[in-house]
């Protein structure tokens, strides 16, 4: 039976590098993978763009409404008629932003079809509370890895520091993707709570 996977990290962790290095690794021994990524992830367009420069379109965005497996089914269809090949994964990019029934969906696909699935994201957003895609995904995928980052005082990174005009801001909404200039750092434990003063806003 396939399995679905979390691979999970704070920013910077090679998240979207580690992804596009899985669909390399498939497409280079002939087989076809399928990449999608949450609609609402809108900064980057249809594109899956790695820090270290390397890009690649998804194949197709799952809605925010929409079931993401009647998308999968709808994108392996046309893959099956154009190849006359099945798909040998699905790799799912910014999987944080999945709602927890498109991650029951993606479950069904590794279980019901017997094709692996395996997702890429954030555990937890600047705040240090879970992500509703991420905290699905924690509860019922088979498999769990995190991707390791440091922080810039050499430790490792787990949370996610929001910074505004250049200073770390600790209040707002949970995404913050148009409209609003913000950047991310990867801090440790240590590191944050010295920049939110002792306190985890949860």
């Amino acid at each position: 039976m396939a399995k679905l996977y979390f691979r999970y990290g704070a920013m910077n962790s090679g998240k979207s590098t580690s992804l596009l290095q899985a669909a390399h690794n498939y497409e280079e021994r002939g087989h076809i993978v399928l990449l999608a990524k949450p609609g609402i992830d809108s900064k980057a367009g249809r594109a899956i763009i790695s820090r270290l420069g390397v890009n690649h379109d998804v194949d197709y965005l799952i809605g925010e409404d929409e079931s993401a497996y009647d998308a999968f089914q709808q994108h392996r269809a046309r893959v099956q008629e154009e190849t006359g090949k099945d798909v040998s994964c699905l790799l799912v990019d910014e999987a944080q932003f999945l709602s927890e029934t498109h991650v029951n969906d993606l479950l069904r696909v590794a279980v019901l079809d017997d094709i692996p699935v395996i997702c890429y994201g954030l555990r937890t957003d600047f705040q240090t509370a879970a992500f509703p895609g991420s905290r699905r995904l924690l509860e019922i995928a088979h498999s769990l890895e995190e991707l390791k980052t440091i922080c810039r005082c050499g430790r490792k990174a787990v949370f996610n520091a929001r910074r505004a005009d250049g200073k770390f801001i600790f209040d707002g909404a949970q995404v913050a993707i148009d409209g609003v200039e913000v950047t991310y750092e990867s801090l440790c434990a240590k590191c944050y709570l010295r920049e939110s003063g002792g306190k985890l806003n949860r």
